[in-house]
């Protein structure tokens, strides 16, 4: 094997993987040790590497050529695709030790680890042979004594099993967007991963959740408090709250239901009433609603408003008073693109479309995808049998629907993982 033989693994987080063809696959997230018996270190057996559709899968450490702090070069170009999952002897080496409050057995000096190097043999083993450690001082503006010593000179790193602390992971994963901390949380442990959930704040949680599968927002949700998932819940929009709710027994349903605001929880339980797979069990109840009177200048400055997702703020819909959902009667919408076009100080009422029938809450999806793809939309508005808006499908809810309920577990090419054959050795 090409390449240094010691390795400080830190540096190798984010570095990107290689065919032997030179074709980026995937970039280095961990490293996977093997526990001993003995109190011999731990053996390196491999690297857990993200591919495409955030997938992380295992490198057997014989698979590789060359590793070096800039790039990480495989022998092989197939790779077993099944997601990796971590065996009860192995450890994470940056998930489950960085941060880990030890102590220094010369000196007896406490600290944290920074860094874990990983040192090959002459008979081609890689172990876990040295620990950078940052000694505390006690003092907030002073850093440390940055010591490196063997493993087997550093207290504190047996029992390492879920020891990264649950402040240092959140410092990494807080500049994530919340799709990609999602996929981080599904690969924590249970107990880490409802750690770190709980540390979030409502608003923030109520976004990782929406872009989780539906069993492990179950999961997390029924490990906090009922105050706090209503909370959650409360911060949500109103049909991924529906969606998640939905999911639970109905005597719990109404429990989180009750603890939620009236105002939160009135739109919410209006949703649930409607029939699976129809537009009102999709739609949103809060699209952006304006009266006619309103102008140009006032529908541009509410779509620009941060909270508003791209499929939200395509469009504005146009109505009687009241602006909320149930609205007065439904009078037409106007697309982004048109009021770009006119004079600020125009009226909504003059400018306003209608030609395309609106949904209603009992049109099934397969019509509702047609009709948008008919028509090249991104969101349809629903009305009720008295003509009133009481929400609206945008693209994104009719794609959470059609797509199988395990499509994130599934690779680029939208085939389950489960099927796909084993190309190369163990599976980490």
């Amino acid at each position: 094997m090409s390449t240094p033989t010691r390795i400080y693994i830190a540096r190798l987080a984010g570095v990107a993987v290689f065919d032997p063809n030179g074709d980026q696959v995937g970039r280095v997230r961990d490293a996977v040790a093997r526990l001993r018996p003995t109190q011999r270190p731990p053996e390196v057996v491999g690297l857990v590497a993200e591919m495409p559709m955030r997938r992380r899968i295992f490198l057997s450490i014989n698979r590789i050529t060359s590793i070096d702090a800039d790039a990480v070069v495989l022998g092989s170009g197939t790779l077993n695709l099944r997601r990796f999952e971590k065996r009860p002897n192995e450890l994470l080496v940056l998930q489950e030790l960085l941060d880990r409050r030890v102590q220094l057995e010369s000196g007896g000096q406490a600290g944290s680890v920074v860094d874990v190097a990983m040192e090959c043999s002459r008979g081609g083993e890689w172990s876990l042979a040295r620990v950078a450690v940052r000694e505390q001082t006690g003092r907030l503006t002073r850093r440390g004594h940055l010591h490196q010593v063997e493993w087997e000179r550093v207290r504190g790193l047996s029992g390492i099993a879920d020891s990264r602390g649950t402040a240092n992971l959140l410092s990494v994963l807080e500049d994530m967007r919340p799709a990609d901390l999602a996929n981080a949380l599904q690969d924590l442990p249970d107990t880490r991963r409802n750690e770190i959930a709980a540390a979030l704040d409502d608003e923030r949680l109520a976004d990782v959740l929406s872009e989780l599968p539906e069993h492990d927002q179950v999961e997390i949700l029924a490990a906090l408090d009922r105050e706090r998932a209503a909370d959650v819940l409360e911060e949500m929009d109103p049909d991924d709250a529906a969606d998640l709710l939905s999911e639970l027994p109905p005597p719990e349903q109404d429990v989180l239901l009750d603890l939620m605001q009236p105002g939160e929880a009135d739109p919410v339980r209006q949703l649930l009433k409607y029939t699976p797979g129809t537009a009102g069990s999709v739609m949103t109840s809060e699209p952006v609603i304006l009266p006619p009177d309103a102008t140009v200048a006032e529908a541009l400055a509410r779509i620009r408003e941060p909270q508003l997702s791209p499929a939200i703020a395509a469009q504005v819909f146009v109505s009687r008073a009241p602006m909320t959902t149930p609205t007065g009667r439904y009078l037409g919408m106007v697309h982004f693109q048109r009021l770009l076009r006119e004079p600020p100080a125009d009226l909504l009422g003059g400018i306003v479309v209608n030609d395309i029938d609106p949904l209603r809450p009992t049109t099934p999806l397969p019509e509702i995808t047609r009709r948008m793809a008919t028509y090249d939309l991104v969101a349809m508005p629903v009305i009720d049998r008295s003509n009133r808006l009481v929400g609206a499908v945008t693209v994104d809810d009719v794609l959470d629907h059609l797509l199988p309920r395990d499509w994130r577990d599934r690779d680029a090419a939208g085939r389950p993982f489960a099927a796909e054959p084993a190309l190369d050795g163990a599976d980490g």
